[in-house]
């Protein structure tokens, strides 16, 4: 009796289906945010949109996240009173201590709490592109945060 075929994705070029040329297509775009406040959120869901649509990719996985070290990219209701129910709660897991509290560091007052802030919502998010969309569930936005400005 012979053994059913076996298959294998090792050879499987999934990109090379999309494209047709056999190599993946990728696109890059910094975004220049500003933020009114020391700590802050800001729904890029926009921002992200627009690049998605300037790169004509229809499927694959978007990777957002943001290029300085005490701010974090996650997904979450859009909702603005969110906002503030998120800074209770990150205050109460990484509070702003006074410099004598660090003893020994010297890297300032407030930055050591937005490096921890920034641990305790992520770094970064990963979305899958379907169709040319983002492929959210219902409500669901990204969302930057700022912890030291």
């Amino acid at each position: 009796m012979t053994p059913p075929p076996t298959r294998s994705l090792w050879g499987y070029n999934p990109a090379a289906n999309l494209t047709g040329r056999g190599h993946m297509k990728s696109y890059r775009k910094e975004l220049s945010l500003s933020v009114p406040t020391l700590r802050g959120f800001i729904n890029i869901t926009p921002n992200v949109e627009e690049c998605l649509r300037e790169s004509g990719i229809r499927e694959g996985i978007a990777l957002i996240n943001p290029m300085h070290v005490t701010s974090s990219v996650f997904i979450d209701d859009g909702e603005v009173g969110l906002y503030r129910h998120y800074e209770a709660w990150l205050e109460k897991l990484a509070p702003v201590l006074s410099v004598e509290e660090y003893s020994d560091e010297v890297i300032g007052e407030d930055i050591i709490d937005a490096h921890m802030k920034r641990h305790l919502l992520g770094r970064s998010v990963m979305m899958a592109i379907t169709e040319g969309r983002l492929d959210f569930a219902q409500w669901e936005q990204i969302i930057y945060g700022e912890f030291d400005g």
